[in-house]
């Protein structure tokens, strides 16, 4: 899938890094930020989106729903064996404000740094199929129900977080955070349902 993590335990921090360097100008367009993060990365593209989405840069209007939309056209064409990223017009166009996103980076610098210090590869037969179709497809149901959680406050960031989850134990080939991001796949209608 393109995704390969030289250095897994800094990996996240390197997205972070990549993505704050595509910060320029007032705004900064979806497909400037994925050419950044390179075109074969599926996951570092899946990951970035969804943390976006999971920090507090989700309080634009939209961001959940663009987000949603972008990791099921993720999902999608890592499913049938794409090894590039492609995106229709009217999502790579869509702009975002880069004072917001960088607000965003930095406040997922601590949890992110926090997080990489347990991260190593293991289990790492769960990122090959079939073991790797149900976290993807379930992802990928999630996602159809996302643009309607910007009703309810925070349901949106808990979704992005799990999806994040997931992106991470890709890039990082950790399977113990897929079994995490897994579990949590189907925790989260329950959490939904009582919020």
């Amino acid at each position: 899938m393109g995704d390969t993590a030289s250095d897994p335990t800094h990996a996240l921090s390197d997205v972070l890094d990549t993505l704050e360097a595509s910060l320029d100008g007032e705004s900064v367009t979806v497909e400037h930020v994925v050419d950044k993060l390179g075109r074969a990365s599926f996951a570092s593209v899946m990951l970035i989106f969804s943390l976006i989405s999971t920090s507090p840069a989700s309080a634009i209007p939209g961001v959940t729903a663009v987000v949603a939309m972008l990791v099921l056209l993720l999902i999608i064409q890592m499913m049938i064996g794409r090894e590039s990223v492609w995106l229709p017009d009217f999502v790579s166009r869509k702009r975002m404000d880069a004072d917001k996103v960088e607000r965003g980076v930095n406040w997922l610098r601590k949890p992110v740094t926090s997080v990489e210090r347990f991260i190593k590869p293991r289990l790492t037969f769960l990122f090959h199929r079939p073991w790797l179709w149900l976290p993807m497809i379930l992802i990928a149901l999630l996602t159809l129900f996302m643009p309607f959680m910007e009703i309810v406050p925070t349901s949106g960031s808990i979704a992005s977080a799990v999806i994040a989850l997931f992106a991470a134990s890709l890039l990082t080939r950790d399977g113990v955070l897929a079994c995490l991001s897994f579990g949590l796949l189907l925790v989260v209608p329950v959490t939904l349902y009582f919020v």
